[in-house]
C-alpha cells in the first residue's frame, strides 16, 4: 500500500482541522505503515517535578497513529481512536522534546492497530509504548 499523503500534506491537515494543537507536533518521516512525530515540549506540557505529563505523552501516541492511518488512507478527519493501552516506563528527560516512531500492525477497511514507542529525544530507552486501535469510517 502506497502513502497518500505526505510529510507537507499531514501538517497542512493539522493546521487545518487541529489549529489548536496543530503547532505542538512535527511530523519527521513518513512511510509505508509507518510515522515519526515529534513533541515540542514547552511548559505547558509540563508537571510538578519537570517532567512531561501523561496527557502530553499519551496526546503524541495518539495524534501518531492518527497520523500514520492518515498517511496510508487519505485525509479522512473522522477517523477516530476506539481503543488506547499505554504503559509509561520510565520519567522522559525534563523540558526535552519526545520523538514517537509509530508502525501500523493491522490497516483493514473499518479498523487500523498500531503500536508506537516513545522517547525524549536524545534518549535510547522508551519512556512510554502504547497500543491504539483506529475506527475508519466507510468510503464516501
Amino acid at each position: 500500500m502506497a502513502v497518500r499523503m505526505t510529510v507537507e500534506d499531514l501538517h497542512a491537515f493539522l493546521a487545518e482541522h487541529f489549529p489548536q494543537v496543530g503547532d505542538d507536533f512535527t511530523v519527521e518521516e513518513v512511510g509505508a505503515r509507518r510515522i515519526r512525530v515529534r513533541l515540542h515540549v514547552t511548559e505547558k506540557n509540563l508537571r510538578p517535578g519537570g517532567t512531561v505529563s501523561g496527557p502530553s505523552i499519551f496526546a503524541l501516541a495518539d495524534v501518531s497513529i492518527y497520523l500514520a492511518v492518515l498517511a496510508m488512507i487519505g485525509p479522512e478527519a473522522l477517523a477516530v481512536t476506539t481503543n488506547c493501552s499505554i504503559d509509561f516506563m520510565r520519567k522522559p528527560a525534563a523540558a526535552t522534546d519526545l520523538i514517537a516512531e509509530a508502525r501500523l500492525l493491522k490497516l483493514g477497511r473499518v479498523l487500523a492497530v498500531g503500536d508506537v514507542l516513545i522517547r525524549s529525544d536524545g534518549g535510547t530507552e522508551p519512556v512510554a509504548r502504547a497500543s491504539l486501535t483506529y475506527s475508519i469510517p466507510p468510503a464516501k
